[in-house]
């Protein structure tokens, strides 16, 4: 099982878009997918239209990371009404906010990475929408993750943004999670007509290299209409949701090379 972290410390950016686009890269490929919605937001728990009465969520998870709390807090997307194929959420809760202070312990840091064990045999990836700080929810699910992706848009502070989470993820790499790696930058909302838009990009070329990854996601309102009917982007009618979803299956190639995840149509070993 794969764990990627999509992250960004700079609100605004298009983070949980950027999750449910992979999410739904992964699910028209059929890879057994878990989206964790740990952003006390929770837009991502909406955006995969799910029902949470009667269940648990992700901040009873962390309050016990026990394999009968985990499975409780996890339902089908209602995604998984278009067509076959294994979609889950661990439903998000505005209660994770609880959990989310400056300096945790180490032995809440590792809460995520414990409840994740205990379903392991289940999927093959696990993204995590991060919150958009680098407070404790933040570390809990980088301590979790095999990989992160830097969320980030071509503005004036998105260079200092990325180069602070890339420092963070080389901290938690070094002090408490050797496995971690960055998978990359990933730049949303790109208007490719605007010479600021390609000035900023080529500064994050120029101070990231080839961790910036390729294709750079393009300004569209087809995800923001996806995402607000609560459907995955890849059955969203029109050219540009079509160029869109190309562009996260693109994203998905790379995520499964690096994470060497089986392609559904290869033998399990």
């Amino acid at each position: 099982m794969h764990v990627l972290s999509v992250s960004s410390l700079k609100g605004g950016v298009g983070k949980t878009t950027v999750t449910l686009g992979l999410a739904s890269a992964a699910f028209a490929r059929g890879v057994r997918t878990l989206v964790v919605d740990l952003d006390p937001q929770s837009d991502v728990s909406t955006g995969m239209d799910i029902q949470v009465a009667g269940r648990l969520n992700v901040a009873d998870v962390l309050a016990n990371p026990k394999e009968k709390t985990v499975r409780q807090a996890i339902t089908s997307s209602g995604w998984a009404k278009v067509h076959p194929g294994t979609i889950d959420v661990m439903i998000g809760s505005p209660s994770a906010i609880n959990f989310d202070g400056p300096h945790p312990s180490v032995r809440d840091v590792w809460k995520m990475e414990e409840a994740l064990a205990t379903i392991e045999a289940d999927y093959d990836l696990v993204l995590i929408d991060c919150a958009p700080s680098l407070n404790a929810l933040t570390r809990t699910a980088w301590a979790a993750s095999d990989r992160v992706v830097v969320v980030t848009e071509p503005g004036l502070f998105s260079v200092a943004a990325a180069d602070r989470a890339l420092r963070a993820i080389e901290e938690i790499r070094r002090g408490l999670s050797p496995r971690l790696q960055p998978l990359g930058i990933v730049v949303n909302r790109v208007r490719p007509q605007s010479i600021e838009h390609q000035f900023r990009i080529k500064e994050l070329r120029d101070m990231f290299g080839p961790l910036v990854l390729s294709p750079q996601l393009p300004e569209r309102t087809s995800l923001q209409q996806a995402q607000g009917a609560a459907k995955p982007l890849h059955i969203w009618p029109g050219d540009s949701a079509q160029e869109l979803a190309a562009d996260f299956d693109s994203l998905l190639d790379r995520i499964m090379r690096t994470g060497r995840i089986p392609s559904p149509d290869e033998p399990r070993p």
